[in-house]
């Protein structure tokens, strides 16, 4: 079942796949990692003007990553804003999605943080690096095919 913003974006020739709607409702796409860029400045043209939080998850072990963007079209005299929730997947190999800090400033830490536990580089960020880790933390923690160090064999090296 398509969207009214699915249905927005098809009349207007931008490529895209509905991936349905969650359990309030809300609209899920799925934007081609080389498209996101210009479909975020779209989206945020279009009036997605808050993005409400970004996350990161490994959709399975050695398959695809997966940024996840939750946007929201806050307008004035609006009392349930319209939301979107937009899902870019990324290879294992080489993670890179554009970052979408140009367009919602707000993504900043967010982004860092799925790269910091994930692997994703998010292309023309101006700060990617690690935020929670160690920056000599070897590995990316969250991603399914992780194996974590055996810490009381490192104590014991000691």
């Amino acid at each position: 079942m398509q969207g009214r913003l699915s249905a927005w974006l098809v009349k207007h020739g931008i490529i895209h796949r509905s991936l349905g709607f969650d359990y309030q409702g809300i609209e899920t796409l799925q934007i081609k990692s080389e498209d996101w860029h210009s479909i975020a400045v779209i989206l945020y043209v279009y009036g997605y003007n808050y993005l409400r939080s970004q996350c990161a998850y490994d959709v399975s072990p050695g398959g695809l990553l997966a940024s996840v963007y939750h946007l929201t079209r806050i307008e004035y005299g609006v009392d349930q804003p319209e939301e979107v929730c937009i899902k870019v997947f990324a290879p294992r190999r080489n993670p890179r999605i554009p970052s979408a800090f140009w367009v919602w400033k707000g993504v900043d830490f967010q982004e860092r943080e799925s790269y910091d536990m994930l692997g994703i580089s998010y292309d023309n960020h101006p700060r990617l690096k690690r935020i929670l880790m160690p920056e000599s933390w070897l590995g990316w923690p969250l991603r399914k095919d992780y194996i974590a160090p055996n810490f009381y064999e490192i104590q014991d090296a000691h």
